[in-house]
């Protein structure tokens, strides 16, 4: 079934059943971003919230549309409903009363119905919001963290453990670079090409691989240190953040003791 399929079924089938006030589309499809590789998401406002019978009257829309091979009915967040159809459609519905709507805006939903005229009484975009100095404080000093934890990998000959590290390197260099963009609508993790730069997927493709080796592992943690260190702390300086000058030489001078490695960046 087509997506446009999917969404007028779903649509058809909550439009006159009682309590339930409205149905948008968030997400890619509710700002106007969706492809082919979209899920699905829906906002729909109930008068008893997500409650056990609404989330049943979700299931039975769902089920119109195909047979439903993964469930999860409010498993991480406690009005969040994900499902997945047997030709592998995947729909997430967010579950809410008519007075928490408030979050929402009109440039992030497409009404399907909407029998309160609740749309037009939500805000026309989302305030701007700065940057997280507080988390990005913690990212750097947890990237360094990282960093010197590389003697312990060695000397333990936890390679496996080694390549973990480098994954979470390379997340906090992916939430970087999408920061120095400042892109908006985000979407799911799955929409990094449109997040980035082409500068910017040519330097991650240009790191190396996670590999559980002493070598390997040591010369990755290197090679993410030099991409993501003085990034950093160009952008500390634009947000007039102190950099852990203290902290970082400490771990490269530990690095250098136990393992014969220098700072990769001037």
């Amino acid at each position: 079934m087509k997506h446009s399929e999917v969404i007028q079924v779903i649509a058809d089938a909550l439009r006159d059943v009682s309590g339930i006030r409205a149905l948008f589309l968030s997400g890619s499809y509710g700002n106007g971003m969706a492809d082919e590789y979209s899920d699905i998401d829906f906002v729909m406002v109930a008068e008893e919230g997500a409650s056990d019978a609404v989330a049943e009257i979700w299931r039975e829309a769902v089920s119109r549309t195909g047979d439903i091979v993964l469930w999860w009915d409010r498993t991480n967040v406690p009005v969040l409903i994900n499902a997945i159809t047997e030709d592998w459609t995947r729909t997430d519905v967010i579950i809410l009363k008519p007075d928490h709507m408030g979050s929402h805006t009109q440039s992030s939903l497409k009404p399907l119905f909407d029998h309160d005229n609740i749309y037009r009484d939500l805000a026309e975009t989302a305030p701007k919001r700065g940057p997280n100095v507080k988390k990005f404080k913690h990212q750097v000093e947890e990237f360094i963290r990282i960093i010197g934890l590389l003697p312990l990998a060695a000397g333990r000959e936890e390679y496996i453990n080694g390549v973990l590290g480098v994954f979470h390197l390379r997340n906090m260099l992916v939430d970087l670079l999408i920061e120095e963009t400042d892109a908006p609508n985000r979407g799911g993790v799955l929409h990094l090409n449109r997040l980035i730069s082409k500068e910017q997927q040519d330097l991650l493709t240009s790191l190396p691989p996670a590999i559980p080796s002493r070598d390997t592992m040591i010369l990755a943690h290197l090679a993410y240190a030099k991409a993501y260190l003085p990034r950093a702390r160009g952008r500390a300086v634009r947000l007039g953040l102190k950099w852990p000058e203290r902290f970082e030489a400490a771990t490269w001078a530990q690095l250098s003791k136990a393992l014969a490695v220098q700072r990769p960046y001037d």
